[in-house]
């Protein structure tokens, strides 16, 4: 601190008055000084909380506080159209729609294509002898890297699937492509790999180097698992995009679970 002395006053000024107090760093940061026009201090400067210095996006909201809304319109659309197409596809096949002819017909057209062997080792991804212990893995490693709700809800989410399917199943009672018994639409094979190795990839991304990787992992053997099972005839092909339609739907609601888990405990997590 250091006393600075008043300059001298005009001619219509009579005495001298004490000097006034000033800090002595008082014009460190002079970007608005007096006068400027800032309306935030009367010296010009802005407030010194972080808020107060924050810069508006052009939709006046702070830029950086989440959940940003135009990600969230993203999600939203995504799902209604998962739905939207589950639904279109259920209605078509529940009620032998000109979609379900034109579905059999490309069934019966692509059964017997490619090796069986191939084919059947494609289409074995989906079972639950391979497809759980992927998950199971991820899980297990996500809770040893300190995670816990991801893990659960992606566990949740494996429950949720024989949940939605089974009923289903009994409900259109479609008949297979080689066989009379119904039970077809949607794949609980189709739907078991895409819950699966989708979740797996969720838990598994935030340490993955190479993020951009881990969905590109969950889709290949997915859509491998749907190209396996039409090839051999185990099912027609809108039984496998309606299973990937509904499962869809669970991975996005997981992924928006984990994301806000993840900020919400790096929030807590104090900043040197």
């Amino acid at each position: 601190m250091r006393e600075t002395p008043r300059p001298q006053g005009t001619a219509g000024d009579t005495g001298s008055e004490l000097p006034q107090r000033r800090p002595g760093c008082a014009f460190a940061h002079a970007t608005g000084a007096s006068g400027s026009g800032t309306p935030h201090r009367s010296d010009g400067r802005p407030p010194h909380t972080p808020r107060g210095a924050r810069h508006t996006g052009p939709t006046v909201r702070p830029g950086t506080t989440p959940p940003v809304p135009g990600r969230t319109a993203l999600l939203v659309s995504v799902v209604s159209g998962l739905l939207a197409l589950f639904a279109l596809t259920t209605w078509q096949i529940a009620s032998d729609g000109p979609l379900r002819g034109l579905d059999e017909r490309t069934g019966r057209a692509l059964v017997g294509h490619g090796g069986a062997g191939f084919t059947e080792f494609l289409a074995d991804l989906g079972n639950t002898q391979v497809a759980l212990p992927v998950l199971g893995c991820a899980i297990v490693w996500s809770l040893v890297r300190g995670a816990r709700r991801e893990p659960l809800c992606a566990a949740l989410a494996m429950a949720a699937v024989p949940l939605l399917v089974v009923p289903l199943k009994d409900w259109i009672a479609r008949p297979g492509p080689l066989t009379g018994a119904t039970g077809y639409y949607p794949s609980g094979h189709a739907a078991t790999a895409a819950v699966a190795y989708g979740a797996a990839a969720l838990l598994l991304a935030p340490y993955a180097r190479r993020a951009w990787m881990m969905p590109v992992a969950a889709v290949l053997p997915t859509v491998a698992t749907g190209i396996g099972l039409v090839l051999r005839g185990y099912h027609w092909p809108l039984d496998v995009m309606g299973s990937w339609c509904l499962c869809g739907v669970l991975l996005v609601v997981l992924g928006l679970v984990s994301r806000r888990s993840r900020r919400r405990s790096s929030s807590r997590t104090p900043s040197c």
